[in-house]
């Protein structure tokens, strides 16, 4: 059963990163040179680092929440170069926030 999960964990890294490429070069024709922070891209990164970090604080089955968490992780992490490094790392600041204030 744990490999079932690790897989699925595997497939959701895997399909976001994909996703997360296809939609960063349709967004962004020109290479890394706008410096401003995406809002969407950063509400993304922020419900998915929550979601992993917290999924025990959601009442769902924890490998459907780890795997809604992973897939929206790797959408960010997996743009172009340059493109949801700071949407990533402030995802984990809030996020462990959460996490720190929750317990």
């Amino acid at each position: 059963m744990d490999s079932l999960l690790y897989l699925l964990y595997l497939l959701a890294v895997i399909i976001g990163a994909v996703l997360g490429l296809l939609i960063s070069y349709k967004n962004h024709k020109e290479a890394f040179v706008i410096n401003k922070i995406d809002i969407i891209s950063l509400i993304i990164s922020i419900v998915g680092w929550t979601l992993l970090f917290n999924y025990s604080l959601i009442p769902i089955f924890s490998a459907i929440t780890i795997s809604i968490g992973l897939l929206l992780i790797a959408l960010v992490f997996g743009m172009r170069p340059g493109y949801g490094r700071k949407e990533t790392l402030i995802g984990i600041v809030v996020s462990v926030i959460i996490w720190i204030f929750s317990y």
